[in-house]
């Protein structure tokens, strides 16, 4: 398989649109504009600054950072350098990117701050390989001990690059012309939802197939707007964002932080736009809590408008007063919503890496967002399946790409393969093979095809419950139901060999502790609240209300609220906010035995243990509900 890289890609981009905008970054509240060939001589600079230091082709670069130019331009640079870039989500731990540093023998690494730079530092003695940490924001850094020790800012690299220049003036173009579609482009590591992540090898051919691919069914044009704030760190961001950016010239924004997404979408109007599920459920839950305090006539309009939306949806008669209708609720309701929420102006939106519940997902269809459910794994460049416009059924997550063949296994395994299947898991021979076998990659999930060849993935295979009576449920079908509720944050439902489905839910604080105070109810901490009677009223309503649409068998019977949140950083979650079954199940083991007894209460104090060996104590008293 030969190709571009992506280097290559951008070295033709920048000649051929030099002063057309490629990166937009906003800053101290101001929107700042890179060109085409600015962003090369950047690239180019930061690469060449990387060989001063003793990079050589093969190496391999972690880059750890909230989205930001910097982030894209030093993974290009390393590629072009014949290196290969490593992204780490920007929240991981100390432990998470000590694991996954050494095991991918990362050599230098490019931080965001302060944050990572000290966290790098406090595993620098278990990292022998880490030769040098180039960080981005000098703040906070100025009393940081550096001579020739591992630290240099970015500014630094890029100087020592113009020095390289001078002496090597063809270096870079050099590199680059060498460069194969082939090569090995970047690590990319699986979530890790059920042990230790694992390093899926992925070379420039692989991700621009995806890219290809998508093209031929939702076309970007040069120029188009696209807002970057999936983690880096995750595949599919590669392949949307940066790949799609190269390929095309659609234009990448980056909000200024964390904080100010939705209001830098605002701004932007994206004409493409991917986010995760917990995304789109928090904009629904945002939308639901403020049509709550709205007045009397803005509730109506809004109830009103959305009873037209689904019916338009549901593809009710489109007789002249339904489209009387529709066109009425465009103007008072669906456009100034979009309008408010920064949706406007996009063609096509996308949600993946974990299910999105099928009422969050008919919500933003009705309100006439073009939104789509992507799947795939990392093993296959992060995507293999997506909705096409005129069929976005919420119950499935579209058809097979291009260049992708699927199958189900007897087992009801979800099968793939493709142009964009991986080379292996980085020093793990025996999990590629027990992943691949003869060019299908296991997905490890549960899935059918329906009678139009649309996929339907019900769960994770490992995770698909076999109550006591034999029935069987797929509780991440039941977590989305209830997730859709504003005041439910995360929902685990288990029931594996007992006699009926429970529940472990998280409070979202910010939506209940409106409606708290509201009803004259004080609190004090998230532990306070969720313990309080009334908000155990609250969320037992939904839960009835949710019940009442599902199969007999997967009705949630009893359920808790945690007096914590469950965290990626207690191993509770993955980094891309999927539940570790396992932890739970052992973590809460007391509280599940309880679901299932004839108490009302239960105390925890549980002493559990990290994989690093730190240990922590929960200690509460939770109630025990009973659902009617």
């Amino acid at each position: 398989m030969t190709g571009p890289t992506l280097p290559a890609l951008l070295q033709e981009r920048a000649r051929r649109t030099p002063q057309q905008v490629a990166l937009r970054a906003k800053e101290l509240g101001i929107w700042r504009a890179t060109t085409w060939a600015a962003y090369l001589d950047q690239v180019k600079l930061f690469s060449l600054g990387l060989r001063a230091l003793g990079l050589e082709g093969g190496d391999h670069v972690a880059i750890i950072g909230d989205n930001r130019p910097e982030t894209f331009i030093a993974e290009l640079a390393a590629q072009a350098a014949g290196a290969v870039s490593l992204g780490l989500f920007q929240d991981a731990v100390p432990r998470e990117i000590g694991y996954v540093l050494a095991d991918a023998d990362a050599c230098f690494a490019v931080v965001d701050d302060q944050e990572q730079v000290d966290k790098l530092l406090e595993l620098r003695a278990r990292l022998p390989r880490l030769a040098k940490i180039v960080y981005c924001d000098p703040r906070g850094l100025g009393h940081y001990e550096r001579g020739d020790g591992p630290l240099l800012s970015f500014d630094e690299v890029t100087q020592r690059g113009r020095a390289y220049a001078t002496e090597h003036p063809d270096a870079f173009d050099a590199a680059i012309a060498q460069g194969r579609g082939d090569d090995l482009a970047m690590l990319c590591y699986t979530s890790g939802a059920t042990g230790w992540p694992k390093g899926a090898m992925l070379s420039h051919a692989n991700l621009l197939a995806v890219v290809d691919d998508l093209l031929t069914i939702d076309p970007v044009q040069a120029g188009d707007d696209y807002v970057s704030f999936l983690p880096c760190g995750w595949v599919v961001e590669q392949v949307m964002g940066l790949a799609t950016a190269l390929v095309t010239g659609q234009v990448l924004n980056f909000p200024e932080a964390p904080e100010t997404v939705q209001q830098d979408i605002r701004e932007i109007g994206p004409r493409r736009m991917v986010a995760a599920p917990r995304i789109w459920e928090n904009l629904v839950s945002q939308v639901t809590v403020d049509m709550h305090d709205a007045s009397w006539l803005k509730r109506q309009v809004f109830e009103w408008g959305m009873r037209v939306g689904y019916a338009r949806l549901d593809g009710e008669s489109a007789s002249p007063w339904l489209r009387l209708q529709h066109g009425l609720a465009e103007r008072l309701l669906f456009f100034p919503l979009r309008d408010h929420l920064g949706l406007r102006r996009l063609r096509h939106a996308y949600t993946g890496g974990a299910a999105l519940g099928a009422d969050s997902f008919r919500f933003f269809r009705a309100l006439g967002v073009n939104l789509k459910q992507v799947y795939g794994q990392t093993e296959l460049a992060g995507v293999s399946v997506v909705h096409r416009d005129d069929e976005a059924d919420p119950e499935t997550v579209g058809r097979p790409l291009g260049q992708t063949e699927l199958r189900i296994s007897d087992q009801g395994e979800i099968l793939s393969r493709s142009g964009g299947l991986f080379a292996g898991y980085y020093k793990n021979p025996d999990a590629t093979a027990a992943a691949v076998c003869d060019g299908w990659i296991r997905s490890g999930d549960a899935g059918r095809l329906d009678e139009h060849g649309q996929l339907i993935v019900l769960d994770r295979l490992s995770d698909v419950m076999n109550l006591a009576d034999g029935s069987t449920c797929a509780p991440q079908y039941v977590e989305n139901k209830l997730k859709f509720s504003p005041y439910i944050k995360e929902a685990v439902a288990l029931g594996q060999g007992r006699p009926y489905v429970v529940a472990l839910l998280n409070i979202d604080m910010a939506n209940v502790g409106k409606w708290a105070e509201m009803h004259g109810s004080g609190y004090t901490t998230y532990g306070d609240l969720a313990a309080k009677p009334q908000v155990y009223e609250l969320i037992a309503e939904y839960v009835a209300r949710v019940n009442s649409a599902l199969p007999l068998a997967a009705t949630v019977r009893r359920f808790v609220l945690l007096h914590k949140e469950l965290d990626a950083d207690d191993e509770e979650l993955t980094r891309t906010r999927k539940v570790r079954r396992a932890t739970i199940a052992e973590r809460y083991r007391d509280v599940i035995d309880a679901l299932y007894g004839p108490a009302d209460h239960v105390q925890v104090d549980t002493e559990f243990q990290y994989q690093d060996g730190r240990r922590a104590r929960m200690q509460a008293d939770l109630r025990i509900y009973s659902v009617d």
